[in-house]
């Protein structure tokens, strides 16, 4: 019972969240790759 609420507010969260979201977080950890790689120079 507890584990299908729990799933549609996941979803829920998700869609609201959108491509935007994911794009943000792409771009962030990418972000993060080249600050590492450019301090291990």
């Amino acid at each position: 019972m507890e584990t299908t609420t729990t799933k549609q507010k996941l979803m829920k969260w998700l869609k609201r969240i959108g491509f935007w979201g994911f794009l943000f977080f792409l771009i962030k950890g990418l972000l993060w790759l080249v600050f590492i790689y450019w301090l291990a120079k």
